[in-house]
């Protein structure tokens, strides 16, 4: 029997800890695998390309543990009253091979983002950054709007998004939220929410190569939180900041941002720095107030991996929540596969595709 976490226990889980203690943890959880950075199997994952979306599976183990994510993003979905971001993961025992865990990871996505987001504001933004700007309201801007405000405390957000509904969406839910000394503001351009702001979000879902900021957009010290430029041919900054001379670009995993990310628009001897040599002092992150620093995130599958193992833990800490599925064959013989379709197996029969942990199942 295989561990097993769907949307409602995913609600369940997070219903118990809350969002912003939940991405806090999770945080602290990629944070401490980034570090040990040398000890993963790193590979750029695997992407099918079509005109209206991209479908892709991402890998990554520590040599104990193994873990992958299949992820798909078509921006169109919405249009069809479907999600642009659909995930599923697999956390794996390297030993044996056996899957230990099958999760949604839709939400977990949402989650993740967002708190790699403000992992890496925390390292690479000005400490006294306050003002958050926030372009492209759409399904995770509410995560990335509590990750910031709970875990670097920022206070005002100054919102812009094509479709105003999409921001009006966003201010009605962070509003029900009654975080304290919450200030929003919906602005009417890219231009205006980033005035004056110290760290710049864009989440935009185009799969083009978009202008959503301008080099006339950016101020000394600003960090820029760049989320949406994330496959081959989608990108949301002029090509001409990363040109900038104060600049400091940070990544996650260079031979896949090279692919996807911003720098897909830069030649090859194009420097930058990979996370985990922040996290390690092998490089710097932010060198001055007035260096402006980019976060050039297109999403890694350590991250993930981190996820998975964080619900995992989550979900084996509450026993009574816990869920199995048995996806891999219980037999009597392991070298007698096929009995199980003559009826000739005689261990227990399993009557349920899903059903509750057993008690005696619990460890400790």
């Amino acid at each position: 029997m295989v561990e097993y976490i769907g949307i409602e226990d995913m609600q369940r889980i997070v219903g118990r800890v809350g969002p912003a203690a939940f991405m806090k943890g999770l945080a602290a959880e990629i944070e401490a695998d980034y570090r040990r950075w040398s000890e993963f199997d790193k590979s750029a994952r695997h992407a099918i390309h079509s005109p209206g979306g991209v479908i892709e599976l991402m890998p990554t183990s520590d040599g104990r543990m193994y873990s992958f994510k299949y992820v798909n993003g078509h921006p169109g979905n919405t249009a069809r009253g479907l999600l642009t971001v659909t995930a599923f993961g697999v956390l794996a025992d390297v030993e044996t091979g056996y899957p230990l865990l099958l999760s949604e990871l839709t939400v977990t996505t949402a989650l993740r983002t967002a708190a790699m987001s403000a992992l890496a504001a925390k390292w690479l933004a000005r400490p006294d950054s306050r003002v958050m700007a926030l372009i492209g309201n759409g399904a995770q801007s509410e995560f990335q709007a509590i990750a910031f405000h709970h875990m670097l405390g920022i206070r005002r957000f100054r919102l812009h998004d094509v479709d105003r509904q999409a921001t009006d969406k966003l201010m009605r839910n962070l509003q029900a939220l009654g975080l304290p000394g919450l200030q929003l503001t919906a602005c009417s351009s890219a231009a205006e929410a980033v005035h004056g702001a110290d760290i710049v979000t864009t989440l935009t879902a185009d799969k083009r190569n978009a202008v959503v900021l301008t080099p006339s957009m950016i101020a000394p010290g600003m960090h820029i939180n760049a989320v949406g430029g994330d496959s081959p041919g989608k990108t949301e900054l002029h090509a001409d900041i990363l040109r900038r001379s104060d600049v400091r670009v940070v990544v996650e995993y260079e031979p896949q941002s090279r692919v996807e990310g911003e720098i897909q628009q830069m030649p090859a001897s194009f420097a930058v720095t990979e996370f985990a040599e922040v996290l390690t002092d092998a490089a710097p992150g932010r060198t001055s107030p007035a260096e402006v620093t980019i976060f050039d995130s297109v999403g890694f599958a350590l991250e993930d991996y981190s996820a998975l193992r964080y619900l995992r833990k989550l979900q084996l800490d509450n026993a009574q929540s816990r869920r199995q599925i048995d996806l891999i064959p219980q037999l009597d013989n392991p070298k007698n596969l096929f009995a199980l379709l003559t009826g000739a197996q005689t261990g227990p029969v399993r009557q349920n595709d899903c059903m509750p942990a057993p008690p005696e199942t619990v460890p400790g």
